[in-house]
């Protein structure tokens, strides 16, 4: 029997959002197995997603590496795909389908095209239209790809979350990619420390950095979150958000999280993307927009959690 290959390399974001178009093509499928490429730091968490029968992971070595490209047609071959989702949309998944996977139909946002419209035109939609467009030139129906159900990755924390604080909890993500460091809003210390003045016994203040923010956390004045010492994985992250009374986030794969969640949140964003193309503001969690994130001052953000949070 043929099968069905979804590629979506990262990020963390990126993937929670296409959980929803993932369930979809699983649906439309049936009883073809419907595997998922991408990175090492997903795997384990995506070959638990309900919408998949399997996960391979892409090294995502240079190009030039023969010995490395040889071996992924390969192993891709064994699995007989003759359909191809790609929702990364990557030059690197653009040179899969031109050299690796060349005999399969082949879905993409270059194969959604109209006529006379570009691809630097199709970016401009917001995510989720992209891939809604994307599914339905392949006759898919897209019931769940704005409608996307995180219950899959819910799991009983409760007992972690008593070990760091008995009341309602303000969540905190103040990191960012490394790559991305125009996504950081620079003045989380400040904020967390108004925040305890204005509700002060109230809420708790949590932040839960992953395994290359452990030092900057230290830096700020709140409680640390980890599981026996270690950053949570992300089911433990996903649960940690959803029993949190408010979120606020730089726009990383943890606000893209709560927003799907459907939790009270802000999501801070500077010049680099909008709101809207992202998909990621809804009418509980909101986006606070500026062109220069360094002149976004504290007292403004408090305001906003002030405003949203009651």
């Amino acid at each position: 029997m043929s099968n069905v290959l979804i590629i979506k390399h990262g990020s963390l974001g990126d993937l929670i959002q296409a959980n929803g178009a993932i369930k979809d093509i699983k649906d439309y499928y049936g009883n073809r197995k419907v595997i998922l490429l991408t990175s090492k730091p997903y795997s384990i968490f995506m070959s638990e997603c309900p919408y998949i029968d399997g996960v391979i992971i892409d090294k995502r070595l240079p190009r030039w590496n023969l010995f490395f490209l040889y071996n992924l047609k390969k192993l891709l071959n064994k699995y007989n795909f003759t359909k191809v989702f790609d929702l990364q949309n990557s030059s690197r998944s653009r040179f899969y389908k031109r050299f690796i996977l060349n005999k399969a139909d082949w879905s993409s946002s270059i194969s959604t095209l109209e006529a006379g419209q570009t691809k630097k035109d199709f970016d401009e939609y917001p995510v989720l239209d992209r891939m809604e467009l994307q599914l339905k030139k392949s006759n898919i129906p897209t019931k769940y790809i704005k409608d996307i159900d995180l219950s899959w990755a819910d799991v009983n924390i409760s007992s972690l979350i008593k070990q760091h604080t008995n009341r309602d909890y303000i969540l905190i993500f103040p990191f960012c990619s490394a790559k991305h460091q125009n996504k950081k809003w620079p003045y989380y210390k400040h904020l967390i420390s108004s925040i305890r003045r204005e509700y002060k016994n109230n809420y708790s203040v949590l932040i839960a950095p992953g395994p290359n923010e452990l030092k900057e956390a230290e830096n700020l004045n709140a409680n640390i979150v980890l599981s026996n010492g270690e950053p949570l994985n992300i089911k433990m992250l996903i649960s940690l958000i959803k029993n949190a009374k408010f979120i606020v986030a730089n726009d990383t794969g943890p606000a893209h999280i709560a927003s799907h969640l459907n939790k009270k949140g802000l999501v801070l964003f500077g010049s680099h993307t909008s709101a809207k193309k992202v998909s990621i503001e809804n009418k509980n969690f909101k986006a606070v927009s500026v062109k220069d994130l360094s002149n976004l001052k504290v007292d403004e953000v408090l305001e906003k959690i002030k405003d949203n949070l009651d």
